[in-house]
């Protein structure tokens, strides 16, 4: 059995609800059968909810920490914010920050989150699934499930905050840090990211 159908709508009215991200509202509601009370449940329990009175707070405290691989062919550079220097300094925070900078030199992100990604490309992209499945035979009338789905697997490809995280991939990297922002009871964010590899004429800086 598959996983049942979700609207926008819902997903949306759960994300004002909880300020979580949109693939992780779609999961929960689709987890619950589309009960949104449950799903707001379900994004507490996983860390995720309860975070929304804090990403109305300012973050301008943090640490950039960089990673580079072995041969230092490849390195990264990364922001991550919190609100206080107490956290700032504080060893899991550090750790938290090296662990993405590693994650962005293995996982090589293009963009920050689905709405970071210009509406050029995504329509770009759209475009191409529709040719797709025009070719492929199928029904019209299931275009737009087919296209969104695509959709949704082209942002956790290039959207860091989608991409599983490298060292545990059942959890993304949006959800690694809103549990570390429940740990820590302060708003996390990456403010941005650089990747480097030698040979390349630009790093990729995103924020």
């Amino acid at each position: 059995m598959g996983k049942p159908e979700i609207s926008a709508k819902l997903v949306k009215e759960l994300r004002e609800k909880t300020n979580v991200g949109m693939m992780d509202c779609k999961a929960a509601l689709q987890e619950t059968e589309g009960d949104i009370e449950k799903a707001a449940l379900l994004l507490r329990k996983k860390g995720l909810s309860g975070a929304k009175q804090r990403q109305q707070r300012t973050a301008n405290q943090g640490v950039i920490d960089s990673y580079l691989h072995i041969g230092q062919q490849i390195g990264s550079l990364v922001e991550i914010n919190c609100e206080t220097d107490f956290v700032a300094r504080n060893d899991e925070f550090l750790e938290l920050a090296h662990q993405i900078a590693l994650h962005v030199v293995a996982c090589n992100p293009q963009y920050m989150d689905r709405e970071s990604v210009p509406v050029d490309i995504v329509e770009s992209e759209k475009v191409i699934y529709r040719s797709q499945c025009e070719s492929g035979g199928k029904p019209e009338k299931v275009w737009d499930r087919i296209i969104d789905g695509k959709l949704d697997k082209f942002y956790q490809d290039t959207c860091l905050m989608e991409q599983p995280f490298v060292k545990d991939p059942s959890v993304t990297v949006n959800e690694l840090l809103a549990e570390a922002s429940s740990r820590v009871g302060e708003k996390l964010l990456v403010r941005r990211f650089l990747r480097f590899q030698v040979g390349e004429d630009t790093g990729e800086n995103c924020e």
